[in-house]
């Protein structure tokens, strides 16, 4: 069989938190699309999905630091310099050098030069996860080959790339991309006030593929006094404000039983279990840290409020639409969260779920609505999950990113 036409390039893999970006890829495979995978970063985490085993594309791993791997790099960097497209490239990392001279710049260059060498001829185009830098990573390549290349943006990497790298990366005239996705409508806004045209940046939902999915439990109104089992989905950075969910949980009543289970880890949870123990509520909290979709499905089934503190942190850095706030809908469970950024374009307050000021009061307050109205959490959850069914499925998103991407192959 012939080598694939695609590269996709994301900036790791497999990736406990990316279960969105394994979702689309898998479909991709299942539409028929043939590509190669280039990764930037070896994986980190112990446990995988599932989903990732389903993936059939082969995965190549481009040098993590550019020193550890100094005789690879050597090659490509002086192979490369006999590409068509070498001095465009070189002029484009100049320039982006000049006004970011960083280690990190300086390692996106070294990669794109190892994969510009290293894909086989036969490469038509490139496709990358994340504006940031796994897009400057394939836009080098693509400048070097002297091929188009597409991008889906999420979150992170539009709120906290400076404006001039996101212009260039969205104008044909500074080798922009042939074609940009976004999942969230707040970011295709933005991202199409600085294209060239607003045509270059889609809105593409990531949705969920429901048939991996079990059927939802049934979820009748919880009896009276019966004990509120609470539980989060996130990794312990500061955007996702799971400081300000500990500190409202110290706000509960004594009188109501309540427990918290938090999925996932991150370089807050030593500060964050000291924060509950603080806070006098660590025994009511259960930390279970990174979990695989199967048991954070079998946790969601058996809870009775999802609660997600999301906020804008200082750097910019914000959610987009977080894929785990319709996995809870999967599974009719009641959700709390906050109108940041694409949130509202899934939960309508007090339709679908609750949204609450980033404080400790809001969310108390909201956490006792659900607990008081024994029939308000499930009457949230079934709205919800219809609108899922509905709006937030994967096919159309997927066929439609699968027609741009045939449009940026010319064997297709």
């Amino acid at each position: 069989m012939s080598t694939p036409p695609l590269a996709v390039v994301v900036k790791g893999w497999p990736r406990l938190s990316e279960t969105f970006i394994a979702q689309e890829l898998v479909a991709l495979e299942e539409a028929g699309l043939r590509f190669d995978l280039w990764s930037l970063r070896h994986p980190t985490d112990i446990k995988t999905h599932p989903l990732h085993d389903r993936l059939q594309a082969k995965v190549h791993y481009l040098p993590e630091y550019l020193h550890e791997e100094p005789r690879r790099v050597h090659e490509a960097m002086g192979a490369v310099t006999a590409l068509p497209g070498f001095d465009a490239a070189a002029d484009a990392y100049a320039r982006d050098l000049d006004r970011d001279d960083t280690a990190n710049r300086r390692r996106r260059w070294g990669q794109a030069c190892v994969l510009a060498h290293e894909a086989p001829e036969s490469l038509e185009a490139l496709y990358a996860h994340f504006l940031h830098t796994p897009s400057s990573v394939a836009r080098y390549a693509a400048i070097l080959r002297g091929l188009p290349w597409s991008f889906s943006a999420h979150a992170k990497d539009i709120w906290t790339s400076p404006e001039w790298e996101l212009r260039e990366k969205l104008s044909p005239d500074t080798y922009g991309a042939a074609f940009g996705a976004t999942c969230t409508g707040f970011g295709a806004e933005y991202l199409q006030s600085l294209a060239d045209t607003p045509a270059r940046v889609d809105l593409v939902y990531h949705g969920l593929d429901l048939k991996r999915f079990p059927t939802a439990p049934a979820r009748t109104p919880r009896a009276s006094g019966s004990p509120l089992a609470m539980m989060s989905v996130g990794r312990l950075v500061e955007k996702k404000g799971f400081d300000t969910l500990i500190d409202a949980l110290a706000l509960l009543p004594a009188e109501l039983d309540w427990s918290w289970t938090h999925i996932g880890g991150g370089p807050l949870d030593s500060a964050m279990r000291a924060r509950a123990q603080a806070a006098g509520v660590a025994d009511r909290i259960t930390w279970r840290g990174a979990c695989d979709q199967p048991d954070v499905i079998d946790a969601m089934r058996a809870a009775d409020l999802f609660v997600l503190p999301s906020r804008i942190a200082e750097d910019g850095d914000r959610d987009g639409l977080p894929n785990v706030l319709m996995e809870a809908a999967s599974q009719k469970l009641p959700i709390l969260s906050t109108p940041v950024s694409a949130i509202p374009e899934f939960i309508t307050n007090g339709q679908h779920g609750l949204l609450a000021e980033d404080t400790p009061q809001a969310f108390a307050s909201a956490m006792m609505k659900v607990a008081s109205d024994p029939t308000l959490g499930p009457n949230l959850s079934d709205a919800a999950h219809k609108r899922l069914h509905s709006e937030f499925t994967m096919a159309p998103g997927i066929a439609h990113l699968a027609k741009r991407l045939r449009g940026i192959l010319t064997s297709i």
